[in-house]
């Protein structure tokens, strides 16, 4: 006889005083109250009528019509006045649903976002171990390239040419002013394609003037320059990316022809946004196209002679100049790592 008792306690909590509009009843006090007040109004009017005009025989219109209006009139207002009062009640159930939804919905949404709030923590804690990761691995490649007793002295040569140097000892007079110019060192050649870091970076013009006094250099320093003016114009810097550092026998690789999944690892910009814009601007600027074609050539061919005679800590350095980061950004939208 308990288990019924158990059964109809939930269902009362369940329902509680929000009923739906099927459930409600469909008579209510309201009408019984107009439909009692009804008959009796109607009961004195008969009366009335019956008694005081028994005796009358005779027909009147506009008597008869002021007796319809007496007798309905009357009852009309008392179901005006019923149905009022319930919309009123059904309009205060509907703004007590209503409410209760919203509340619902509140409860719902703090829920979702405390929930959020841990989702997005998590997801942080992703990203810095990703982001450690990577520093690991950028560590481990600048360790790996990195061998004792290999450090260049100052004026070893970028790109040596030993048939160019045997030739100016017998030029000739009125020989360009570039033939004369002293070989490029391998420090200045990284410094000039990294590009002055401020406007009081005296040894970092020093090494741009030397790099545009060299013939060859001079062309990619130009390219370069070129493509980072146009990539500005989006707001896209060099300094603000951070590409997956490549082991320098990656860059070998892709020196000697090599192409696809080995070099792959080249193309380690992820920074979406400046993809995008970049990827977009290829498509749509023929003007930029043809600056990053011309500047992709001159790195691949200047970088081929580089690679020839450069160690892996020259090579390390090389890739985090500005002009290598431009490299990695466009060969990867161009699909030159492919």
């Amino acid at each position: 006889m308990e288990a019924p008792l158990a059964d109809e306690g939930p269902k009362k909590i369940e329902l509680g005083v929000y009923q739906r509009p099927d459930d409600a009843p469909r008579i209510t006090a309201t009408e019984m109250i107009a439909a009692v007040l009804s008959l009796f109004w109607l009961a004195l009017t008969i009366g009335y009528f019956l008694i005081v005009g028994k005796g009358t025989d005779d027909f009147d219109s506009i008597r008869f019509v002021m007796m319809l209006i007496a007798i309905f009139m009357p009852v009309a207002m008392i179901w005006v006045g019923a149905l009022a009062v319930r919309a009123s009640v059904t309009m205060r159930e509907e703004s007590r649903r209503l409410q209760a939804a919203i509340s619902a919905m509140r409860q719902s949404y703090l829920a979702q976002q405390h929930g959020g709030t841990a989702s997005s923590s998590v997801e942080k804690k992703l990203e810095e171990i990703v982001a450690a990761q990577r520093k690991t691995e950028s560590t481990l490649a600048m360790f790996t390239s990195i061998r004792p007793g290999t450090t260049p002295p100052e004026d070893k040569l970028a790109i040596p040419s030993p048939a160019l140097i045997e030739e100016q000892a017998s030029l000739a007079l009125g020989t360009p002013s570039e033939s004369l110019a002293p070989p490029l060192s391998v420090a200045d050649f990284i410094k000039a394609l990294n590009f002055p870091e401020t406007a009081e970076d005296k040894e970092g013009f020093r090494a741009l003037r030397r790099a545009l006094s060299d013939r060859k250099v001079s062309q990619l320093v130009h390219a370069a320059q070129d493509v980072l003016t146009l990539l500005s114009q989006d707001g896209i810097y060099m300094d603000d990316l951070r590409p997956d550092r490549a082991k320098p026998e990656v860059w070998r690789r892709f020196a000697t022809g090599e192409r696809g999944h080995s070099v792959a690892p080249l193309g380690g910009v992820r920074d979406r946004s400046s993809l995008a814009l970049a990827s977009g601007r290829m498509k749509q600027d023929a003007v930029f196209r043809d600056a990053v074609h011309h500047f992709l050539r001159k790195f691949d061919k200047t970088f081929a002679e580089f690679e020839q005679t450069a160690t892996d800590e020259e090579i390390s350095a090389l890739s985090d100049t500005r002009t290598a980061r431009a490299f990695m950004l466009l060969g990867r939208v161009t699909g030159t790592f492919d």
